[in-house]
């Protein structure tokens, strides 16, 4: 697609705690490589006091200011499905959102957090054994990559959540949808890893705001391989535990360049080159760090 000069482009992100956010950087970047003017707004209800209950007057405000999307993050994934008019295929399957595309005044949600995990996974951990996977969270994210993890080969996937009866919800669903009675949801999280070959983590423990574990540090074992969604920070505790342990590891920023490369391409029907992308956010995470 040829990129008329000059175009402009209005984004934003909603969602809590999202001041770290390397979003707006990427995609910046990007789409200055493409010639376009873009401009990434952090819209985060910690700092306006706001909730999951103020996502109408927000998707209103975007669309009458001519915003060309949105992305949807903790704690709005599924909060936002309400007030849009149409979602993708996979956004209805997971029953979450995290990308919300502006056309022509009607609000469209699709989900790029399952085959961004997938993408940053299947890079980190090419032939992770796939017998076996503990799933922690089965809230947006946990639902998204949830079926990528299917869809990858998972051959069991055992759902912990600290709702239950959500653990349960998405394993029935997941088995509705695929083949094989594989998923099952848990509630006892030393037994679900009893003969488990991997642990993802798709909860926000470990975030900035929310530091700290998971799970019991004595579960984790040196032969799980272990696959974060957190990505600020990129070492969690939950990473940092596991590399001590000699785990094989995934962490959130595969995950993080997928949803930007999917969301990207979404927002301005431009192709972006993803590994500019990632190379990118490596570069932005170390000049954190350092």
């Amino acid at each position: 697609m040829t990129t008329p000069p000059n175009r402009k482009v209005l984004l934003g992100l909603i969602g809590s705690g999202i001041q770290r956010s390397l979003t707006p950087a990427m995609q910046e970047q990007e789409a200055a490589h493409h010639g376009m003017r873009l401009h990434y707004q952090l819209i985060d209800l910690d700092l306006s006091g706001g909730s999951a209950e103020d996502l109408p007057l927000l998707l209103k405000a975007a669309r009458m200011m001519g915003y060309a999307g949105l992305n949807i993050t903790y704690p709005c994934k599924q909060a936002v499905i309400p007030h849009l008019d149409e979602l993708s295929d996979e956004a209805r399957a997971m029953g979450a959102v995290n990308t919300v595309v502006i056309r022509d005044g009607r609000l469209i949600g699709h989900n790029t957090d399952g085959s961004g995990w997938a993408r940053g996974f299947t890079r980190a951990l090419p032939d992770a054994d796939l017998r076996c996977a503990v799933l922690l969270g089965a809230g947006g994210a946990g639902a998204a990559i949830a079926h990528a993890a299917l869809r990858l080969g998972v051959q069991a996937l055992r759902i912990l959540d600290v709702d239950p009866a959500r653990a349960q919800a998405l394993a029935a669903e997941l088995n509705r949808l695929y083949a094989g009675e594989r998923a099952s949801g848990w509630t006892d999280v030393a037994a679900a890893l009893d003969g488990a070959t991997g642990l993802i983590h798709a909860t926000p423990t470990g975030m900035d705001k929310l530091p700290g574990l998971p799970l019991p540090a004595e579960l984790v074992r040196a032969d799980l391989w272990v696959s974060e969604v957190v990505y600020f920070p990129l070492e969690t505790a939950l990473l940092k535990l596991a590399r001590a342990r000699g785990c094989r590891i995934s962490d959130g920023g595969g995950m993080a360049v997928g949803q930007a490369v999917g969301a990207f391409e979404l927002f301005t029907g431009v192709t972006p080159d993803a590994g500019r992308i990632e190379q990118h956010f490596r570069a932005l995470v170390s000049q954190r760090q350092n």
